[in-house]
């Protein structure tokens, strides 16, 4: 198995892309509530924002392309959380469709990619949590490695089950694939990841989607709100040779043919802050 490492880069010279997306607007969102793994369900946006992605990773190479191989991802790794079910389901019905890939992609749910646990904040609004534990709410905002909802989960130990999601994923893409090398250029043209190459789809959360990235691109923990996450958005890590590099993060304009005020709402709503 590839196993990642707790200091260095992902080894074992694989070629491989990982395509993450968020899940889209849920009914918890909107109404301003701290969600971790809460089970909620898609609102009426969020349908429409998975409709939009599904649409956009089932046909990848329209104009503008994504930086993915050709050809159908080999899985759809997904949380087992309605939200993120449901964004994947939808993402794996338009890829089957004959107008896109024309063949069913497997759908795996992977308990550990659930949202961070968010404990007695789970369920509440924010301005209960703010009200309650305000202190604990701005320790967790300003040093995440320090502070968390009280029953919660920590960022370490999120990672901890993270780990063996990304490594058994690792290992899938490359069974059976002759290793590359970083030693080959490593500076983008404009092409894209070569035709042979294998590539998934993972659908799930904010916070978790944060640990995996930050694991796969071997970054210290403490960088956690480096990397916000959209509804609904593209983030794409491309491994050369065994290494992880960001190819492009948060891409969003598939959304664009959401109604414009829906769009402005879900956003305001985003800028809370709870996972």
């Amino acid at each position: 198995m590839r196993r990642l490492p707790v200091h260095e880069p992902v080894s074992d010279g694989l070629d491989a892309t990982i395509a993450f997306v968020r899940h889209g607007e849920s009914t918890a969102i909107v109404e301003g509530r701290f969600q971790g793994h809460l089970d909620v369900a898609l609102s009426p946006t969020g349908r429409r924002q998975a409709q939009l992605v599904a649409r956009r990773l089932a046909r990848p190479h329209d104009s503008p392309t994504l930086p993915v191989p050709t050809g159908p991802p080999l899985e759809i790794v997904h949380s087992p959380l309605a939200r993120a079910t449901d964004t994947a389901t939808t993402i794996a019905a338009a890829m089957g469709a004959p107008e896109a890939f024309g063949r069913r992609v497997r759908l795996r749910p992977e308990p550990g990619l659930m949202e961070i646990e968010q404990g007695k904040w789970e369920g509440l609004h924010r301005t209960d949590v703010e009200a309650g534990w305000g202190d604990v709410l701005a320790a967790w905002r300003r040093s995440p490695m320090e502070s968390w909802a009280p029953g919660g989960e920590s960022i370490p130990v999120v990672q901890d089950r993270v780990r063996p999601v990304l490594d058994g994923l690792l290992e899938r893409l490359g069974d059976g694939r002759t290793p590359g090398a970083v030693d080959r250029p490593q500076v983008l043209g404009g092409s894209t990841p070569a035709e042979h190459q294998p590539w998934a789809v993972v659908v799930g959360h904010d916070g978790v989607f944060k640990v995996a990235v930050l694991t796969l691109l071997d970054l210290p923990l403490e960088r956690f709100w480096s990397l916000p996450f959209a509804l609904c958005g593209i983030t794409v890590i491309e491994l050369v040779g065994g290494r992880a590099r960001l190819r492009a993060h948060n891409l969003t304009e598939h959304l664009a043919p959401l109604e414009e005020r829906a769009q402005a709402a879900t956003d305001a709503r985003e800028r809370t802050g709870a996972l």
